[in-house]
């Protein structure tokens, strides 16, 4: 059974991230034991959000790789995922420097930041929906706290039905689907994507130059909020 967050899940005092011993999630709690035994030199914790200054967009994924940030400590990093996200926010004029899989790359966000829904690796990469719940008083929360968020990118189902619990929406009226753009008030805009997984890619379900095409609409969007 998953335990719920002491705190409520809209306001309050809630944090942006859980706390790197978090115990809400028992299964999440045993993998990441497991793995600190494993592998000690690893992160093994829940991965803070990667954040610019006051970003005016959000990248929501679903959560961290085991061998990517769950190893490294950064969001979509040392994984295929973060291979074309990073290239394609570099690219974009939301990242500069040069990504190359580690946290200590020199990489910085631009107006931008990038989290997880949930912020702790789960086994087969499959958290289930009660760790979802869980976890969804931090995305509240790193939604909230951004006064000048004007643009939320999903990547995949799970990340944009999470998004929209989190701002607190029925999912009806928002379909998921790749490329969609919504509008989901308080000046704020989400779009969709296929998530950048490796799977993904190598079915071409995602393509380089669909997910291209999802950050120039986004750029423009960014582009076109500023005062």
């Amino acid at each position: 059974m998953v335990q719920g967050p002491s705190f409520a899940a809209r306001g309050g005092d809630t944090p942006r991230d859980p706390d790197r011993n978090c115990p809400a999630c028992p299964r999440l709690v045993a993998f990441r034991e497991e793995h600190r035994q494993r592998s000690p030199d690893w992160h093994n914790a829940p991965v803070e959000t990667f954040s610019s200054p006051a970003p005016r967009l959000l990248v929501v994924g679903l959560a961290p790789g085991l061998r990517g940030a769950n190893r490294t400590g950064r969001p979509f990093t040392g994984d295929y995922a973060g291979d074309l996200l990073y290239e394609t926010l570099i690219d974009f004029g939301f990242a500069s420097g040069r990504y190359e899989a580690r946290p200590d790359d020199g990489l910085t966000l631009c107006d931008a930041a990038v989290t997880n829904a949930v912020r702790c690796v789960p086994p087969q990469n499959k958290p289930t929906g009660p760790e979802i719940r869980t976890c969804l008083p931090y995305l509240t929360a790193t939604i909230e706290s951004q006064e000048n968020l004007r643009v939320l990118v999903a990547l995949g189902r799970i990340a944009h039905d999470a998004t929209l619990s989190a701002l607190g929406l029925r999912r009806a009226a928002y379909p998921f689907g790749h490329g969609a753009r919504h509008e989901v008030g308080s000046g704020l805009v989400l779009f969709d994507s296929y998530h950048c997984s490796r799977y993904n890619t190598n079915t071409r379900r995602l393509t380089t130059e669909m997910f291209r095409d999802v950050f120039a609409a986004v750029r423009a969007e960014v582009d076109a909020s500023r005062p």
